[in-house]
């Protein structure tokens, strides 16, 4: 395995772990470096690595050809990919394998094969044995199974609030299960714009955003309204010179009018986490 994510966060230390349960050696990066993990993932030294969106990216933009053949599979966590990275990846060949989990789940318990991927665009799959997945009446998903946390340090009260009655675990994600058993993930709660009293989620709009040509990178996230309450305003990167109303136009044909963004800020990068999850939190303060 090709550890590039940080070991202090659950998907860094879950690889370790396994390491030490199944004897599984370890290549671990001090860094995620999109060239050296590009190297690797050609060397046949590796067969799996765990990446988010924004690393697929960067793999997608160094990627020149075919990986090693005992290359087997991109573990994708911390949100779906979008169709473009989707396809580009299914047109290179490469394993792409999405999936969902969270520290409280050490680490995946929803996961979607490459096979169904195309079919089940925005999916992150279905729940792995032996573990348990429905959504409640406030469209909340639950889980249940061996490798859910018993609770949290020292803190009852948090332990108590995170389950329900029955002893479901409440993720705080909001999402649906589609007729065929697939999870489909929509927001964090925290995440989700209420506006004018519909409910908008980011992710729709960001994948939108992200098969314009020149956006690399985008986050939408809530800004406070005195007429809707909240708005989505979009902070992105770009290849190149990109101008407002091109991106408006290209909502317009593909978004409701309340989803399409009031704003579009431009940086140079997206802030990240060290495990290169976008901090909202701080496009928020922006």
């Amino acid at each position: 395995m090709l550890c590039a994510v940080p070991i202090f966060h659950i998907s860094g230390l879950s690889i370790l772990m396994r390491s030490v349960i199944y004897g599984i050696p370890v290549y671990l990066e001090e860094h995620f470096d999109a060239e050296r993990v590009d190297q690797l993932l050609h060397s046949g030294k590796v067969t799996i690595i765990s990446v988010v969106t924004t690393m697929v990216q960067r793999l997608l933009d160094t990627y020149t050809k075919s990986y090693h053949p005992k290359f087997r599979c991109m573990l994708l966590g911390g949100g779906p990919a979008s169709k473009a990275i989707l396809e580009s990846c299914f047109a290179k060949g490469i394993p792409l394998i999405q999936s969902y989990g969270m520290t409280e789940t050490a680490s995946q318990i929803v996961t979607l094969p490459p096979e169904d991927a195309l079919q089940k665009i925005g999916a992150s799959g279905k729940p792995l044995f032996p573990a348990e997945v429905k959504i409640s009446n406030q469209d909340e998903i639950l889980l249940k199974g061996p490798n859910i946390t018993a609770g949290y340090l020292h803190n009852e009260a948090a332990t108590q609030a995170a389950f329900d009655a029955d002893g479901w675990f409440q993720t705080g994600d909001i999402g649906y299960l589609d007729q065929d058993g697939f999870l489909f993930v929509q927001e964090r709660r925290s995440d989700l714009i209420i506006s004018g009293g519909e409910n908008i989620y980011p992710t729709e709009i960001e994948h939108v955003l992200l098969d314009y040509p020149t956006i690399l990178e985008v986050a939408v996230v809530a800004k406070q309204d005195d007429k809707w309450g909240e708005v989505p305003v979009a902070f992105l990167v770009s290849s190149k010179e990109t101008s407002e109303a091109q991106l408006h136009q290209f909502c317009r044909e593909r978004l409701a009018k309340y989803k399409i963004p009031h704003q579009f800020h431009f940086l140079d990068e997206l802030p990240k986490t060290a495990s290169q999850k976008i901090q909202r939190h701080k496009l928020k303060q922006l």
